[in-house]
């Protein structure tokens, strides 16, 4: 079934969703693409927690909030923070269903520009197509994970081995010994499940010193955000020194602090904490082991490893961009897409945000926080080149 639209979104996490909702307000003829909160479903854990508040929604209206849905339940704030992956998700069903989006649960193979037409051609893994004037990529972190290449040199052939986001089931590391390698939220917080789910020693390295269990400061992180809407573009106005504060200034609070909600949950004689340290090499045993080196001297025998280690954007990376012929259109910078101050990319009618958008707009536009805004900035610039209806006679 080929399909013709004014505007296409491609994917329904956060992003997606909150440009779904927008489009939906103000009655833009779209359609959206992608299983609803697919990544966080299938690459997060259960029993998992966030480390955003109740304040971080997704409804560009502020309308459909987090709040509002507490009120639907009969729960406070306090009854449900930290959120629990579980309660988010029951929120985002929640919030799909009072907007009415209906994703298409399909999957993009190609998306392909023709400049002559100005139109896009999206081919789904059926061979059905969908044409649309413009189209907004929200792909989140799903295609950038990280490992770092000295991380990977350092891994024998065959080594029992994964990222953070494809390891989310924890019951076969039961009296298993692992290293995680890594040093932010998701490598303690791993730690925490994994040992939950009862394996026998969890080790974590990573090459700064151990974060404190101390409360992130999320608070300033908001008004940055909300000052997009009335400058996008103050960001790329500032000074590559100033830019790089306030790259530090969430990375302090992201990477030199754990929320103080895990400590129990770590601090026990099964967790091993090695800072300052780096994963240099790693030999199989006869017996099946890992003898894992550290920088330190160390060796640590372990069952599996575990990298910790982010995401990076590299949009090459995206398969259904390399499918196509965007890439050999769209400028780039540092792996990003070069964006204006309305997200749009060098190809007309192209936008993207969420973790794409990050070198152009800010770190924010990592965290949920920002897919509001993200929403009412292109949508704005969506209902400006909109056509006006003539009226007849």
């Amino acid at each position: 079934m080929d399909i013709e639209t004014d505007l296409l979104i491609i994917g329904a996490g956060p992003f997606g969703l909150s440009m779904a909702a927008c489009a939906t307000h103000s009655k833009l003829n779209f359609r959206s693409i992608g299983r609803p909160m697919e990544f966080w479903t299938s690459n997060m854990p259960k029993g998992m927690y966030l480390r955003s508040g109740c304040d971080w929604h997704l409804d560009p209206a502020g309308v459909d909030t987090i709040g509002r849905f507490l009120k639907t339940q009969g729960l406070s704030v306090a009854q449900v923070e930290p959120l629990s992956l579980e309660f988010y998700l029951r929120y985002v069903r929640w919030f799909v269903q009072q907007k009415g989006i209906e994703p298409l649960l399909w999957r993009v193979r190609s998306l392909d520009y023709s400049a002559r037409t100005a139109r896009f051609h999206a081919r789904n893994e059926d061979d059905s197509v969908i044409t649309a004037k413009s189209v907004v990529l929200a792909i989140g972190f799903k295609y950038f994970k990280h490992v770092p290449a000295e991380l990977a040199q350092c891994l024998p052939p065959g080594a029992r081995f994964a990222h953070t986001c494809d390891l989310v089931d924890f019951a076969p590391l039961r009296d298993k010994r692992c290293l995680i390698v890594g040093g932010r939220q998701s490598a303690f917080e791993w730690a925490a499940l994994i040992c939950e789910a009862g394996a026998a020693a969890v080790h974590i390295c990573h090459r700064h010193d151990s974060p404190a269990f101390k409360a992130s400061d999320w608070s300033w992180v908001g008004p940055l955000v909300d000052r997009t809407r009335e400058d996008a573009t103050w960001f790329r106005k500032l000074s590559q020194a100033q830019q790089e504060d306030l790259r530090q200034r969430l990375w302090a609070e992201g990477r030199l602090k754990i929320e103080p909600w895990l400590e129990p949950r770590i601090v026990k004689d099964r967790v091993k904490l090695w800072p300052r340290s780096r994963l240099v090499g790693c030999v199989p045993q006869p017996d099946g082991d890992l003898a894992a080196t550290l920088d330190n001297g160390e060796t640590l025998v372990v069952d599996q490893i575990i990298a910790a280690t982010g995401y990076k954007v590299d949009i090459r990376r995206v398969p259904f961009l390399a499918g196509g012929n965007i890439l050999e259109q769209l400028a780039t910078r540092n792996g990003f897409p070069a964006l204006d101050e309305d997200f749009q990319t060098s190809i007309p009618g192209l936008f993207m945000t969420s973790m794409p958008a990050v070198q152009d707009f800010g770190p924010f536009w990592g965290f949920t926080i920002a897919a509001p805004v993200s929403a009412q900035i292109i949508g704005r610039r969506l209902l400006a080149g909109r056509q006006p209806e003539i009226a007849p006679g």
